[in-house]
C-alpha cells in the first residue's frame, strides 16, 4: 500500500492540546504490556472528532491508545471503559474488532482513563463514496458492511457478557431525552427545528421494541479495510455503544441518503448503481435479508431519529471546538453541519411522514 492509496491511514505529531505525560505512559506500559522494551513513539491520528486516537510504536510494534478529551466534558460522554468492554465482548464473534490489551482508569498516569489494543492494518474511508478504488470493491465493503451490521445485532447478548451494558427498554425515548439535553448543554445558535424534531419523535414512538448491542456509529469511515481488498478487518469507535434497539443502527447507516449531512464527500448526490453503492432501498433489503428480519415498519423514523441524535453529537463536536479541546481542528467547521442535519430531518417528516 503506497502513501497515496485510497484510504491510507494517516498519523500526525501529537497536537499541543492533546499532548500528555509520554515518560509517565511509558513506565506503566513497562509494568502492564508485555514485551515492552522502554522505546516509545508516539503519534495521533489525524482524523476522528471524539476521544483522541494515538499511534504507540514499540520497535516494530505498533498499538493504538484511546483515552478521554482533556478539559471539561459533558456528562456520560467519552467512557472509554464502555468501549474497552464492548470491544473485548466482542473478541469470538462474528464482529471484526481489534485484540484489546489495557484498561487503565487512572487519571494520574496521562490526565484521563485510556485504553490500549492492538493495531490493525488497512485502509479507512473516511468518505463514504470510496473515491480511487473499484466497483467491485466498493461493493464487496458495502456488502460486508451490512453484513457485520446484522451479525453485530444477532450477538448473544448475555453469552458474551453483555447483560448489564445497558436498558435495551425505551432506548429510543431516552436517547432522545439524553440528546435533547446535550444539545441544550451544547447550544451555540437556535436550531428551532431540534424542538420540532423533539416533539414528533416523542409523539410518534414505534411499537418494535427489539433490542440487541449497537454501534451508534456504524459508518464507513469506522470501518478498517484490508489493505489489498476491501473486505472488512475492524470495526472500531464504539464510545456511544450500548444496548438498544438495532433499527436505530440502520437508521443511521442510512441517514447519509438524505442531505448534505455528511462531513466528508455528498453521499446522497452519488450515482450509487454506477459507482456498486447499494440504494437506500437496497441497503435496507439486504440487512434484512442477513438479519431474517421480513419487513420493517415506519423505516424513515429511524432515519429522522438518527439524524436529530446526530445533530446533537455534532452540535457537542462544534462547541469543543469553540472551547479549543475537540479531537480535530475540523470541529469548527461543524456549526453548519449541525443545523443541516436538523433540517434534512425536518424535512424527512413533512415530506415522507408528515
Amino acid at each position: 500500500m503506497t502513501e497515496t492509496a485510497p484510504g491510507t491511514v494517516r498519523t500526525i505529531p501529537v497536537r499541543d492540546n492533546h499532548r500528555f505525560d509520554e515518560v509517565s505512559l511509558a513506565a506503566y506500559l513497562q509494568d502492564n504490556l508485555e514485551d515492552f522494551d522502554g522505546a516509545l513513539e508516539v503519534r495521533q491520528f489525524k482524523a476522528g472528532q471524539s476521544n483522541p486516537t494515538f499511534q504507540l510504536l514499540i520497535n516494530d510494534r505498533k498499538y493504538v491508545l484511546r483515552k478521554k478529551p482533556p478539559g471539561k466534558l459533558l456528562p456520560s460522554a467519552h467512557a472509554v471503559d464502555r468501549e474497552f468492554r464492548v470491544i473485548n465482548a466482542l473478541q469470538h464473534t462474528k464482529v471484526p474488532v481489534p485484540r484489546t490489551l489495557i484498561l487503565c482508569e487512572d487519571d494520574s498516569v496521562i490526565g484521563t482513563a485510556f485504553y490500549v489494543m492492538e493495531m490493525i492494518e488497512g485502509r479507512v474511508f473516511h468518505d463514504p463514496g470510496m473515491p480511487g478504488v473499484t466497483t467491485e470493491e466498493r461493493q464487496e465493503f458495502f456488502d460486508d458492511f451490512i453484513h457485520i451490521l446484522a451479525a453485530l445485532h444477532s450477538v448473544d447478548i448475555k453469552a458474551v457478557g453483555l447483560g448489564d451494558f445497558g436498558r435495551p427498554e425505551g432506548y429510543l425515548e431516552r436517547q432522545i431525552q439524553r440528546w435533547a439535553k446535550q444539545y441544550e448543554l451544547s447550544k451555540t445558535d437556535e436550531i428551532p427545528e431540534m424542538s420540532r424534531l423533539y416533539a414528533w419523535l416523542i409523539d410518534n414512538l414505534p411499537d418494535d421494541q427489539s433490542a440487541s448491542v449497537v454501534h451508534g456509529d456504524f459508518r464507513p469511515g469506522n470501518m478498517i479495510a484490508g489493505p489489498a481488498q476491501a473486505k472488512i478487518s475492524s470495526v472500531l469507535d464504539w464510545e456511544l455503544s450500548t444496548l438498544g434497539h438495532p433499527l436505530a443502527d440502520l437508521g443511521y447507516c442510512c441517514a447519509a441518503y438524505h442531505g448534505e449531512v455528511g462531513s466528508i464527500g455528498v453521499f446522497s448526490k452519488l450515482d450509487h448503481a454506477a459507482l456498486g453503492i447499494p440504494t437506500e432501498q437496497e441497503f435496507v433489503n439486504a440487512y434484512c435479508h442477513y438479519s431474517g428480519r421480513k419487513k420493517i415498519e415506519n423505516f424513515q423514523y429511524y432515519v429522522v431519529h438518527s439524524l436529530f441524535r446526530s445533530a446533537a453529537i455534532i452540535q457537542g463536536v462544534y462547541k469543543r471546538g469553540l472551547d479549543g479541546n475537540a479531537s480535530s481542528t475540523e470541529a469548527l467547521t461543524f456549526g453548519r453541519m449541525a443545523r443541516e442535519r436538523a433540517k434534512t430531518a425536518w424535512q424527512i417528516v413533512e415530506d415522507k411522514l408528515g
